[in-house]
Formats: C-alpha cells, sequence, structure tokens
C-alpha cells in the first residue's frame, strides 16, 4: 500500500499554510493527493477548503462507515472519506490533515508517515494573539496541552523561518516516502464495445 502521510500542527504553527504551499508546488508526476476534510462548520468559514457538512449529515455518514477517520475537536466534528483507501489502491499516497490527539488514538499502519509542522513556543503564542479569539491564558493553556506524538517515524518540521523553507522540507519528506513505493504496473486497456448499430 502506498504511504499515508498525517499531518498535524498546534494552532499557529502555520499547517494549513504549508499545506497549500504544498498543494501549488506538486505535479501530476508526484503521485501525491490531498485529501479534503468533512468539517461541521460554514463552507465561508476562511482557512483551508473543506466540505462543509450539518449534524445531521455528519452523523449519517459516520455511522453509514463512509469515514476512514473522524474525531471532534474546537466545538467541531471532523471527517477524512473512505475514498482514501481508494486512491491509494490506486498507487497514490494521501496526505490528510489530523490532530496530534485523534492520531494518539490510533494503530499506524507501517506505511502511515506522521509529520508535525511545529514553531517555537514564543513564535505560536504571538501568532494565536494576533489572532484575537482567545486570551493570554487560553493561548498557554492551549500550549501546554498538545499531545505528544511517540511514533518512531514522526517527521518534524519547524516553521519558525521562512514558509518556503517549510514547505519543501514537507515535499521532500513526502517525495522520499512515496518513492519507496513503486507505482503498480497499468493494466492493460479494456477492449473496446463496438458502436451500435443504425
Amino acid at each position: 500500500m502506498t504511504p499515508l502521510v498525517y499531518l498535524m500542527g498546534a494552532s499557529g504553527a502555520g499547517k494549513d499554510s504549508v499545506l497549500r504551499g504544498a498543494r501549488d508546488a506538486l505535479t501530476g508526476d508526484d503521485r501525491i493527493v490531498m485529501a479534503h476534510r468533512y468539517i461541521t462548520r460554514p463552507a465561508d468559514a476562511g482557512g483551508e477548503n473543506h466540505v462543509s457538512l450539518t449534524l445531521g449529515e455528519f452523523a449519517l455518514r459516520r455511522d453509514a462507515g463512509l469515514f476512514a477517520y473522524h474525531w471532534a475537536a474546537h466545538g467541531h466534528h471532523y471527517g477524512i472519506g473512505i475514498e482514501i483507501e481508494t486512491w491509494r489502491r490506486a498507487g497514490l499516497t494521501v496526505i490528510v490533515s489530523g490532530s496530534r490527539a485523534h492520531f494518539a488514538t490510533l494503530d499506524p499502519e507501517d506505511d502511515t508517515l506522521p509529520v508535525i509542522i511545529s514553531a517555537r513556543p514564543e513564535i505560536l503564542a504571538r501568532r494565536l494573539a494576533e489572532r484575537g479569539r482567545e486570551s493570554a491564558e487560553e493561548i498557554m493553556e492551549r500550549l501546554r496541552r498538545e499531545p505528544a506524538v511517540t511514533h518512531p517515524a514522526t517527521v518534524i518540521i519547524d516553521n519558525s523561518g521562512p514558509l518556503a523553507a517549510s514547505v519543501q522540507a514537507f515535499l521532500a519528506a513526502v517525495r522520499s516516502a512515496t518513492a519507496r513505493h513503486p507505482a503498480p504496473r497499468a493494466e492493460a486497456p479494456g477492449r473496446a464495445l463496438p458502436a451500435p448499430a443504425g
């Protein structure tokens, strides 16, 4: 199976910015795709390009087994669709945007590559303060409760400096993982059907 890249990052680390930069740099030759998240928040809420669901729609898809992963955080529900398994069987590396708390509940496959986008604590605190959504005390509590990731293959990318450098480091890690899994051999094309008579 091709790799599953599970991307994580504390609020303010710049995970979404790294994802956008990587998406812009990818080509069809990379065999890398990014999974949209299904989230119970409005489509125009800003941030990532996600699929907006109502609570009822989310519950229906969850109960029907249509999510490979799902979790709740910050007052919303998040899901990753089971279509990622089809993409991986087709020979594509899949990047999903998750959370450290959710990752800690998983039993990752051998071909999972956890990637953490981080930044120095003072930079995280400054970025969160600039958003103006939380008090200083709430920001410090948010930074304290980020769980550790102990998976031996974890890649940590420090996004305290230029974004371009972080994007290149992320792409290098994902492309390296992809290169270790050769693309599947293409199947012979099917026989063309005859044109209808008349």
